[in-house]
């Protein structure tokens, strides 16, 4: 095999075409090297949640032609794959979960032969083998399993509007070959189209340029519409993403605006107002803002995440929207994602805080430029405690998995996606810039993200990157740049960012803990983040004369502040309070946000008699409603059967 074969003539050609000039083709579609070696073949670059050998052979776009089928709760149709091949590349492989394959051929037509793997049994799913036969194109005709962990489908009962029937996925980290057969590595990026069709009524937005936001009626197939996308810069695959049902739409600037259920728009938009100031302060601090279009999605209450950065649409859940733009840290952070994850992604999972610990650090920026430094050292400061918090539970400064760069062999990449990849990566890269001073960090990060755009990145591909371009002298070595990626732990000289304004939060904990007098306590005058600092820094003990007080005081049962919600019913928990079971309940019902539902499962659980019976009680019925990335962690806490 002759790795410098690796794009066929025919490939090229195609790809010439979709792209443009011959250097587009050499910048988008060139297997990505690392000194001279293919990052395939380099350690931190081989990917082992994916099946896929890049190496023979690699798929640079993908083009989907399918139905959401909401009876079947089936996506059914085609995926076309073009690939770039070794000179000797007999086959490709795929990555599938649950996919039913049921024809696969070349470009001409031509049956291939095709085997289906033996399924792993977790979530890396099982191996798709085509024997290609000189084939630069496949087309796979299949169906997703109704079960698909990607993709969740809602009842109309399930929604605000309770009309309509709804979809979403979720495709993070390698959950979108249970809808889509591709190579599902964020190291191996494609280009890709989509025609997606739905019944009337029914409005479909993907992660991509809309080219029919109404849809297109169909002469074969009355009472649905076909509408179609594109994508014509190279991502990550796990960036494919898709929704579907009853959506309007209102613009929020000249590139930017919000889809939501009807009667949640008025409300998004306000919320996000913000949002065309936000994307200027990001280009005035890293370069362009290179998608086109940044559009905001708020998804039914099932999502299982905060946010998902999927290019040119952000999803985000209705939990955000807390009426006084409090939470919009979390779009901020969305938006620093299309540099930071989406234009300069993790090659692979081991790598996460490539894409997350960029992105709060970059998150914080945008936050302050915007509103204000107060602000954005609150949010450090939180950061830096849900940092430690997360240290403690994985068991200490000595676990490998404090670790920036992980070993996740064998396991479900989710298992990554701790506050280390988010705040310790942070933390990193704030420490680095009081060493070399904000004005030259800045520089070399916008530089960065303008040499690396559009490729995968590893660990060790940033410290070249940092040695050659930034750092001065022996500033590396007196840094610790090794020891902070690949040693466990947080080094000494870890610059930690400390708020003034919570310094009178922390004296009313201590005045509070000792008095129970809730006229110590600031709250009316008080910002969502110093509302948070006063709630988590509380002892987790805490009689009830002096929880009554602060939920009569401050009515946390029923605060529309979900992060405030939280952190309340944590500690309510906790201390077996059972003027807050009502709250609990309501809560873990109302949401399916895996940052909320499973930390509370799991303080149930732990509270012994008075909260297991509960737990079980409210997960049989809430099971149902929420995401397979939720129910994946809540199961382990949660044993239904055992009850």
């Amino acid at each position: 095999m002759k790795i410098a074969n690796l794009i066929a003539p025919l490939a090229a050609m195609t790809l010439l075409a979709a792209c443009g000039s011959e250097q587009e083709l050499r910048d988008r579609s060139a297997e990505p090297m690392v000194d001279g070696e293919s990052i395939y073949a380099t350690e931190e670059g081989r990917d082992t949640h994916s099946y896929a050998n890049p190496l023979e052979a690699r798929v640079t776009h993908v083009s989907l032609d399918l139905n959401a089928d909401f009876e079947e709760r089936r996506m059914v149709g085609t995926a076309t794959l073009d690939l770039v091949l070794a000179e000797d590349a007999e086959e490709v492989v795929l990555d599938s979960k649950g996919l039913e394959i049921r024809e696969v051929v070349n470009g001409e037509g031509e049956a291939l032969r095709w085997e289906m793997g033996e399924d792993s049994g977790d979530v890396h799913g099982a191996p798709l083998t085509i024997a290609l036969d000189g084939a630069e194109q496949v087309k796979i005709t299949y169906a997703s399993a109704p079960g698909a962990a990607a993709l969740q489908w809602l009842e109309p009962e399930q929604t605000e509007g309770g009309e309509e029937p709804f979809l979403f996925s979720q495709g993070q980290a390698i959950l979108n070959r249970s809808w889509i057969p591709t190579q599902d590595s964020p190291g191996i990026r494609q280009t890709w189209d989509a025609r997606i069709t739905a019944p009337e009524g029914i409005r479909v937005v993907m992660s991509a340029e809309m080219l029919t936001p109404e849809g297109e009626l169909i002469d074969d197939q009355p009472g649905r519409r076909a509408f179609r996308f594109r994508m014509d810069e190279p991502i990550a695959p796990y960036l494919i993403a898709i929704a579907a049902g009853d959506l309007a739409f209102q613009e929020l600037g000249d590139r930017s605006g919000v889809y939501a259920e009807p009667s949640m728009l008025a409300a998004a938009a306000s919320e996000f107002e913000d949002i065309e100031e936000m994307i200027t302060a990001a280009e005035q601090l890293y370069g362009e803002y290179r998608w086109g279009r940044y559009d905001l999605l708020v998804l039914p209450s099932a999502f299982p995440f905060g946010g998902m950065e999927n290019p040119r649409l952000t999803f985000v859940t209705p939990t955000i929207l807390a009426g006084d733009k409090s939470l919009v840290s979390l779009v901020a952070h969305e938006l620093a994602h299309s540099w930071s994850g989406n234009l300069v992604t993790n090659a692979t999972w081991n790598d996460f805080w490539l894409n997350e610990g960029f992105t709060v650090y970059f998150e914080n920026r945008i936050m302050e430029a915007v509103y204000g430094r107060e602000q954005a050292e609150m949010l450090a400061d939180l950061g830096w405690a849900d940092m430690m918090a997360d240290i403690e539970a994985l068991g200490g400064l000595e676990s490998p998995d404090t670790r920036l760069h992980l070993d996740l062999e064998g396991r479900n990449p989710d298992d990554g996606m701790t506050d280390i990849a988010y705040e310790k990566g942070a933390v990193f890269l704030r420490t680095i810039e009081e060493t070399v001073g904000r004005a030259r960090f800045d520089a070399w990060l916008r530089d960065y993200f303008d040499r690396n755009a559009f490729r995968p990145q590893t660990s060790a591909g940033l410290i070249a990157d940092m040695r050659a371009n930034l750092f001065e002298g022996d500033e590396a070595d007196e840094i610790g740049i090794e020891q902070w990626i690949y040693e466990p732990g947080l080094p000494e000289n870890a610059v930690h960012v400390q708020s003034n304004r919570f310094r009178a939060v922390d004296h009313a904990i201590q005045n509070f803990a000792e008095s129970g007098e809730v006229t110590v306590i600031n709250w009316p005058e008080w910002t969502t983040q110093e509302r948070l600092r006063f709630l988590n820094g509380l002892p987790r003990e805490m009689d009830e004369d002096r929880l009554t007080a602060l939920e009569e005081t401050f009515a946390l049962n029923v605060a529309r502040n979900s992060e405030i919600r939280f952190a309340w019913l944590r500690l309510a928990i906790a201390n077996r309070y059972d003027d807050a079971r009502d709250s609990v309940e309501r809560f873990l019902l109302s949401m399916g946000r895996r940052k909320f539902v499973a930390p509370l499962f799991e303080a149930l659980m732990a509270a012994g008699d008075w909260g297991q019976p509960f737990a079980r009680r409210i997960y049989r019925e809430a099971r149902p409603r929420y995401h397979a990335i939720t129910t994946g962690t809540v199961d382990e806490t949660v044993p239904l059967s055992d009850g």
